[in-house]
């Protein structure tokens, strides 16, 4: 029986994908009114600039998401000053992506249902911790979560075991009694399977590109809460 659930965030929680351009139109703004640059001249930097500084960070870690590292890569490769640019230009992407950002169809009430019946609901996520922690309270999720790993705590990126290991520490439980709910097949469902965990694919795609043998989701207002947790 499953006695702990653990979410992926992006893409899983909320859309990522859909509220990254939001966040790149805000970015991009910022460098038209600072600096005079058209949007794809914004775009190519902030892909040179990821390139860079993942090149500097040289470990597949936390860092490598930092929205601090990569609009102070975009203004070294723009030759502008630092400041104040570089936190204003954080700040211009996050706080846009993060207040366009909803819930996933049915995934609150989903928790709300585990948190009744006694489950420990957890986050498992790549990314550095205080951005994390802020989508968790801005989609609604904060108050049904008992604990969180994020890769800057675990200094590793899923699918190491390491952050799975880290999981089933908090969740209390056995790793075979925890589920592990994500996007990502590589990373969160084989990664978790590899791990002990019962990893599930949450893809909304009624026919997936990718085929699997591993169970799916296809959207939380679907599951049976009773079945799921005694499959």
């Amino acid at each position: 029986m499953i006695k702990a659930v653990i979410f992926d965030i992006d893409n899983t929680l909320y859309s990522y994908d859909k509220n990254h351009i939001y966040g790149m139109r805000a970015l991009a703004d910022y460098c038209e009114s600072a600096f005079g640059s058209s949007a794809e001249e914004m775009e190519s930097c902030y892909k040179k600039a990821g390139e860079l500084m993942i090149s500097r960070i040289r470990t597949d870690t936390a860092a490598i998401h930092s929205r601090l590292l990569r609009t102070q890569c975009m203004l070294e490769l723009l030759e502008k000053p630092l400041f104040p640019h570089a936190v204003n230009m954080y700040h211009a992407y996050w706080d846009t992506l993060i207040r366009q950002s909803q819930p996933c169809p049915g995934v609150l009430d989903f928790m709300r249902g585990l948190k009744e019946r006694g489950i420990r609901i957890g986050v498992g996520t790549d990314m550095t911790a205080y951005i994390q922690y802020r989508k968790l309270e801005a989609v609604g999720a904060a108050p049904y979560i008992d604990f969180i790993v994020t890769s800057e705590e675990a200094g590793v990126e899923k699918p190491h075991p390491h952050l799975f290991d880290i999981c089933v520490e908090k969740a209390g439980v056995r790793a075979e009694e925890c589920a592990f709910i994500g996007d990502n097949l590589k990373k969160d469902v084989e990664g978790a399977w590899n791990s002990g965990l019962k990893g599930l694919w949450y893809t909304k795609e009624q026919e997936p590109e990718k085929q699997t043998e591993y169970p799916v989701i296809r959207s939380f207002t679907e599951i049976e809460i009773e079945k799921f947790l005694n499959e």
